[in-house]
């Protein structure tokens, strides 16, 4: 399935209803008064965050939403039923947009959150409303005001711990896919990994973290080439990056030069995507000989100036993986620690 992240809906509420013109009329009861009672209000229409989704696919087939109608008044100072809200479920990490303002409306990134983005129309008023000392037989009701419609613009973002990032081929499909239960296509050609993978990684009871794993990247991504800069936003929803590169690649590019590429494309997209805390992985170590390896590796670090944490890896043989886990799993808990602390 193809994955869907950006998403275009029309929501309306329901109108309210219309207030209404009545009179008592009981026997023996001359000339009772007025008695025409309010309309309902109208429904209103909310986004709530739902972790049984998790792409806006569905919003390709169904993009009208409407809440019910309230109902008019009666008689006898009787108030019409409201109309009922309608609830639309999205995933979480759902930004919701007004097309037309292009405002950012709200950001669903917690299970049941709700986000009302229509409101229901206001109920009319019956002409018992308008009876005074003065005008004891008013022969006045208003009718109910329009329900909010709108267009709404829905943009995902994955929420996960850990991003992975690299050039096509650099074995960030192969990663995941040793270190946890996700299966992505797996093959030697570039772009195969079309749509981002969700993992858990379970280091052991108790002691977990989701990665992600993003569509490889390009030169000119933050401008959409390759795959486009759609897949950057992902990105800006992960706690740490894992920046992983082939020491050895086939096509006899420069290691070093491929993450000076990536790290271009971060900062041109996000000044503050560019200054998030990224790992160097050294990955597919395992083609290159004893003798060789700590060299090309050392030699990548060197000319890069890399100052933050590298791990050096064979992902399709997961040698080195335990490691790179578990010092994953270390900085996540220091992180979740450090917060709960200042909070």
């Amino acid at each position: 399935m193809k994955f869907i992240d950006e998403a275009k809906i029309i929501v309306a509420a329901g109108d309210g209803g219309k207030g209404v013109i009545g009179f008592r009329r009981e026997k023996y009861i001359a000339q009772g008064g007025p008695d025409g009672g309010d309309g309902g209000d109208g429904g209103s229409v909310y986004l709530q965050a739902s972790s049984a989704l998790n792409t806006l696919v569905d919003f390709r087939f169904k993009r009208h939403f409407g809440a019910q109608n309230g109902k008019a008044g009666g008689g006898a100072n009787c108030t019409g039923r409201s109309g009922e809200d309608l609830i639309v479920p999205v995933p979480i990490g759902t930004m919701v947009y007004d097309e037309e303002t292009g405002e950012l409306i709200g950001d669903l990134v917690k299970e049941g959150q709700q986000l009302r983005v229509a409101a229901g129309g206001f109920h009319g008023l019956g002409n018992t409303r308008f009876k005074s000392s003065v005008q004891r037989a008013p022969r006045k009701c208003t009718p109910g005001s329009e329900g909010e419609r709108r267009t709404l613009k829905l943009e995902l973002k994955l929420l996960a711990d850990i991003g992975l990032l690299g050039m096509p081929n650099a074995g960030k499909s192969t990663l995941i896919s040793v270190v946890s239960a996700a299966q992505p296509k797996i093959a030697d050609y570039p772009f195969t990994t079309l749509y981002p993978n969700l993992g858990v990684v379970r280091v052991e009871a108790h002691r977990s973290f989701v990665v992600a794993d993003i569509p490889g990247l390009i030169e000119g991504a933050a401008e959409g080439a390759g795959l486009g800069v759609q897949f950057l936003k992902h990105l800006s929803r992960t706690g740490l990056l894992l920046h992983l590169v082939d020491v050895a690649p086939m096509d006899g590019t420069d290691p070093a030069e491929d993450v000076r590429t990536i790290a271009h494309e971060l900062e041109k997209f996000s000044a503050e995507l560019g200054g998030r805390e990224r790992w160097l992985i050294l990955n597919k170590t395992d083609l290159l000989a004893d003798e060789e390896r700590e060299a090309r590796c050392a030699d990548i670090v060197s000319r890069l100036d890399w100052k933050g944490p590298v791990f050096s890896i064979a992902a399709v043989s997961k040698q080195g993986t335990r490691e790179l886990v578990f010092g994953i799993m270390q900085a996540i808990e220091n992180k979740r620690q450090a917060a709960a602390e200042s909070s």
